[in-house]
């Protein structure tokens, strides 16, 4: 099961069908040209002693190179290795010191970054793609023009054969590698395109960066299994990305809630062309219900709630145009594939309407974590993924994501879930983002202290503003005690607060 049949076979059947486009080049590519490219990547790693099993590291900004290699890894049962450019060079050569790429492949923005991490680590091959000048690098993209373009049938594999290594958030801890097996890739694809009824009139737009899972299996793999089209952009730009979505035609949208908030605030928004939208998306992290209304009230178009991890494919949750208008906030139902239940601390099926810990099984869940036996064997058990995010499911079947299983304050004995309340505070006009933390207490065990960064910071609200916008909303338990402001909150690389930091401040 060699997932490389998504472009492989798809470029049998519509050869000639626009694949990709290159809003930075303004290049674009069928699927056969796509193939082609693949099929001469996997010759050139080949020909630098690339074999089955050996990573291939990628340092690179958002391009077609991504592609090329992916695929090209996949025919020769190789591992993609892709590198988040966000992190600092320390964390970089902790991750490449623990997937020990035998290639790295770096672009002209990171020729410094190279310069810094290169002495810390041991290649085989270093390449430079773009014109990039990095010493004793060899030009990518010539020694692949150099190879035939004939396409080439990918290396028999096993479907739990590793195809990616993508490191994951390490927020509370070192970063992990999780494992992507062949038959992830597939299944995802499958999935998605049966649950989120994507087809080849499709066109989605990458503005995500493509070192991460969302940037290269939300929809890239999906629409080229159904023969939909991507297009990748460079940089995000607010009024830029909305007229690439005009200008290019884009039906189904990934996009974090971030990049949601950055388009409501620009003006370009109440200008834009929307009408061949079918749905937009949000992914990454928690979107408050706030944003997801406001989205809707201005655009008139859907904003839908997803929910996807690493470890476990992208897209996990389905539902329709309708279900995400009704159902604000809920990220759906499973996607076909697959099976999850909800469960306590002693893994126990919780009842209907009671939050307990995710735990996904299926096709589409990775095969374990890289030089990592203890935590696999404490994500995976008994055949089910541990995700540590906590949900509930409604009287209709719909799920809706509470917080993590960590992210837990219990006060007074009861559990309270951070995600949960800041959603709530988040719905207050003056409040632009905001993050709950457990502070000890004598008499409760920890209480809530809720750091605020105001809309407007010459005008912070009260706090017993903020007091009784939660008490109508929430339970009195659940209302956090304190209230502090900043001026921002810090994220990490991953775009997640970093709430290690806020204890670190605000508990001393």
């Amino acid at each position: 099961m060699n997932a490389d049949l998504i472009l492989r076979k798809r470029a049998d059947l519509t050869p000639d069908r626009e694949a990709l486009v290159e809003t930075a080049t303004g290049r674009r590519f069928s699927f056969g040209e796509l193939e082609r490219r693949a099929s001469q990547t996997a010759r050139c790693l080949a020909e630098l002693g690339i074999e089955a099993g050996d990573r291939v590291a990628v340092l690179a900004g958002n391009s077609v190179l991504f592609v090329d290699l992916l695929f090209g890894c996949l025919k020769l049962g190789a591992i993609l290795n892709p590198l988040n450019w966000r992190l600092a060079a320390p964390e970089l050569v902790f991750i490449l010191n623990n997937s020990q790429p035998k290639m790295l492949v770096a672009g002209p923005e990171y020729v410094e970054l190279m310069a810094e991490i290169r002495p810390q680590i041991e290649l085989a091959v270093c390449a430079a793609c773009e014109g990039a000048k990095i010493p004793g690098a060899i030009d990518f993209e010539k020694a692949v023009a150099r190879e035939p373009a004939d396409s080439l049938v990918g290396a028999a594999v096993e479907p739990d054969a590793t195809a990616c290594l993508m490191y994951t958030s390490g927020t509370t801890g070192r970063p992990k590698g999780a494992m992507i097996p062949h038959r992830q890739i597939l299944w995802n694809a499958i999935n998605t395109v049966i649950s989120w009824d994507l087809s080849a009139s499709d066109v989605s737009p990458i503005f995500t960066p493509m070192f991460h899972a969302g940037g290269l299996f939300v929809f890239l793999t999906p629409l080229f299994y159904c023969g939909g089209r991507l297009v990748v952009e460079r940089e995000f730009d607010p009024a830029g990305s909305l007229r690439t979505i005009e200008n290019e035609g884009c039906t189904v949208i990934l996009g974090v809630p971030t990049l949601f908030q950055m388009w409501l605030d620009d003006q370009a928004i109440e200008r834009a062309r929307l009408d061949r939208v079918r749905w937009f998306i949000s992914g990454g992290a928690p979107c408050p219900p706030s944003l997801i209304v406001a989205w809707r009230e201005q655009t008139g178009t859907t904003l839908k709630q997803g929910y996807g991890l690493t470890e476990a494919g992208t897209n996990c949750f389905s539902m329709t145009e309708a279900e995400a208008n009704s159902k604000v906030g809920s990220v759906g139902k499973p996607i076909f594939h697959s099976r999850m239940r909800l469960v306590d601390a002693a893994s126990r099926d919780v009842h209907q309407g009671e939050a307990g810990q995710l735990l996904i099984a299926g096709p589409h869940v990775m095969s374990g974590y890289w030089k990592n036996s203890e935590g696999t064997s404490r994500t995976l058990r008994n055949g089910w993924l541990y995700t540590g995010d906590m949900a509930r499911q409604d009287e209709d079947g719909y799920f809706y994501i509470v917080g993590r299983f960590k992210d837990m304050i219990i006060s007074g004995g009861e559990n309270v879930y951070a995600a949960e309340v800041e959603a709530v505070l988040q719905a207050h006009p003056a409040v632009q983002e905001c993050a709950l933390i457990g502070k000890p207490d004598e008499k409760w065990g920890e209480i809530g202290l809720m750091i605020v960064v105001p809309a407007d910071l010459q005008r912070p609200p009260t706090v017993s503003d903020l007091f009784a916008h939660c008490s109508q909303a929430l339970a009195r338990y659940k209302i956090p005690k304190e209230f502090v402001f900043t001026n921002h909150l810090p994220y990490s690389p991953y775009g997640k607060v970093e709430k290690i930091k806020l204890k670190e401040k605000y508990l001393k």
